[in-house]
């Protein structure tokens, strides 16, 4: 006996659609997944996916956007960044805020796993929404911390993708490739361990024993630094 179809509105089946297509986009991939799949487990048509979604692309960009969406990112870095707050404390909210984020959002890591290796468009699609500007905001806060003397001259730009890589990769370490089962690490001391480790690179140090690198000016091009000859007396010493 065939039980009856519910019916959906239009926006209600455009959100199962999506619910359905990101479980399935996670598990199998980009590649490994079909509309009719996807149709299939939605009790529809395929014609009825393409009437939401033209084409499997926009399928595949709706369902990371609407993941990105729903964890509001942006507005929680924007929220974060104030020049009047201590930075330790700054930073450790910041990288705990993020820590959290990615526990409730283990799909999305997965979404954008497949997508780099998969369909490079919609990666670089990607990276250019969301990403990109999450790096200009902390590379805006640093560059204003170091006119005020608070961090020493550094590339704003590299200091804020090293602090949100750090965060990051111990994320996807933790929650996709099993490091949690190792090393249950609490997000708390994770995010205060990270920014003091990141910290004690930016702060001013009155003995430092190497001086930063020269910083670049937007478009320019680094230039290839001059090898250095070490004598053999040095060596020897060494030795």
């Amino acid at each position: 006996m065939v039980s009856m179809q519910h019916r959906f509105s239009a926006e209600d089946r455009r959100q199962q659609i999506l619910e359905i297509a990101t479980d399935l986009f996670a598990n199998q991939g980009y590649d490994g997944t079909t509309t009719r799949e996807i149709a299939n487990k939605a009790g529809v048509n395929e014609a009825i996916i393409f009437r939401h979604f033209p084409c499997k692309d926009d399928l595949y960009w709706a369902v990371i956007d609407d993941q990105c969406r729903a964890a509001k990112k942006n507005d929680f870095l924007k929220e974060k960044l104030r020049l009047d707050q201590e930075p330790h404390k700054l930073f450790s909210e910041l990288a705990l805020g993020l820590l959290q984020r990615r526990d409730k959002e283990p799909k999305l890591s997965r979404l954008l796993f497949f997508t780099a290796l998969e369909n490079h468009e919609l990666s670089h699609r990607f990276f250019r929404t969301y990403v990109a500007e999450y790096y200009e905001l902390l590379a805006d806060y640093i560059r204003q911390q170091i006119d005020r003397g608070v961090f020493r001259p550094t590339d704003p730009l590299l200091a804020a993708r090293s602090f949100l890589g750090m965060v990051v990769y111990h994320g996807l370490v933790q929650n996709l490739f099993g490091g949690s089962s190792l090393h249950p690490f609490e997000n708390q001391r994770v995010a205060e361990t990270i920014s003091s480790i990141w910290l004690d690179g930016v702060v001013p140090r009155p003995h430092a024993k190497h001086k930063a690198p020269p910083i670049r000016k937007r478009g320019s091009v680094a230039r290839r630094p001059r090898s250095r000859q070490v004598g053999q007396e040095k060596i020897s010493d060494v030795n």
